[in-house]
């Protein structure tokens, strides 16, 4: 089964309140299983000592004129700044400060993010926040890495991430939500655990695209987006304890989330003249779960609702956009080019009249455009990754 066809059936599993099995683990077996936990332990060992607490990053930033933007943060020990030696290194502070700088206002930051977070503790987290900050103009969630260490079952945790963005939308609040890493790209993680947590962890970040773009929000793929600087330089990216990320990570990851946030709070006026697809760039508009299958594998990544015609629904589903606003900093391997496209993204369909909205690109006949997605990427959905 592929990707694209996984990450639908987990969100459509959740919408209707079921479940898949812990974490996708039926199909590997008990003794495959006890092997992970012999790895699991064996990771424990090699990564170091969790710090004691995160800074708080709570409170004003920026010194403009106006109202302040006001800013929830919500998820796990990333969204919390674990790692991070100050308050203003964490992402919550650095994406304040880029909001503050771009808007000329000040910003205020509520964050009540809990290290060690899953996904069905964000309700818990989102009552506190909206009782702090009854109005949030834009909620940033980071979520997903201790559902897959910790084996959450994969439709729990998409089920409740997706209640959580529709009640921010439903407050008024615009979402942005940094999907699950790749915990395959975590270098001290062992074999056979590290090709393991790399399917998991992009299956749940596919789902959880699905589940939030469903919803009303915009996810953003964070993927490896650590795993080939770590390699070139762990001690900078990478915390004392090798796992959580330093001050150079997380300002690496609120680079990816920064254009996403910025556009959903309209701060360059795209809800006047949306940001139109570059199909050189490989970017496009198709169904909502084969642009999340693209986005895992691309850090940096947005996928967001969109339209065909006035229509936001085809026969495979929700439409969405999909766009590189995140360049890559790392040399791309010539063995993995990134996409490029010259039309939509592949296997989407073909509308019966052209695109009327701003934000959607021209239909190609993939089948004779060999500049297309689908003319320069495997055909399977779930090709082996790198």
């Amino acid at each position: 089964m592929g990707r694209a066809r996984r990450a639908r059936r987990i969100a459509q599993t959740a919408a209707f309140g079921g479940g898949v099995g812990v974490a996708g683990l039926g199909a590997i077996g008990a003794l495959s299983y006890g092997v992970l936990r012999v790895e699991a332990a064996l990771t424990r060992r090699i990564v170091g000592q969790r710090f004691e607490a995160p800074p708080v990053d709570a409170g004003r930033y920026g010194s403009g004129s106006g109202e302040p933007i006001r800013i929830v943060v919500l998820g796990d020990s990333t969204a919390a700044g674990l790692g991070a030696e100050h308050p203003h290194e964490t992402i919550g502070a650095t994406i304040a400060n880029g909001v503050a700088a771009f808007s000329g206002r000040p910003v205020e930051v509520t964050n009540a993010a809990v290290v060690g977070a899953e996904s069905p503790g964000l309700e818990s987290q989102l009552d506190r926040a909206l009782a702090e900050t009854p109005a949030p103009d834009v909620a940033l969630l980071l979520i997903g890495a201790n559902d897959v260490t910790h084996r959450i079952d994969r439709s729990v945790a998409v089920r409740h991430l997706e209640m959580t963005v529709r009640r921010l939308r439903e407050s008024g609040a615009e979402v942005v939500v940094g999907t699950c890493p790749d915990l395959g790209a975590v270098e001290p993680v062992p074999q056979p655990l590290r090709w393991l947590a790399r399917r998991w962890s992009r299956d749940l970040a596919a789902a959880q695209t699905v589940a939030v773009v469903e919803a009303g929000g915009r996810a953003v793929s964070i993927g490896d987006m650590l795993g080939p600087v770590f390699s070139a330089d762990p001690k900078t990216m990478f915390s004392e304890d090798r796992f959580h990320p330093s001050a150079a990570g997380y300002a690496r990851v609120a680079a990816a989330l920064l254009p996403s946030v910025s556009a959903a709070l309209d701060l360059f006026g795209e809800r006047t003249t949306p940001t139109r697809p570059s199909p050189q760039r490989g970017e496009g508009i198709g169904p909502v779960a084969q642009a999340a299958t693209r986005a895992v594998a691309h850090p940096g990544t947005e996928v967001a609702p969109a339209e065909i015609a006035g229509q936001s629904r085809g026969r495979q589903g929700r439409w969405a956009v999909l766009l590189h606003r995140m360049r890559p900093a790392v040399p791309v391997s010539t063995a993995d080019p990134q996409p490029v496209s010259h039309g939509p993204i592949a296997g989407t369909e073909t509308p019966a009249t052209p695109a009327t909205t701003a934000d959607t690109v021209d239909t190609v006949d993939t089948a004779r455009d060999p500049g297309s997605i689908e003319g320069r990427m495997p055909s399977r959905e779930d090709a082996p990754t790198r």
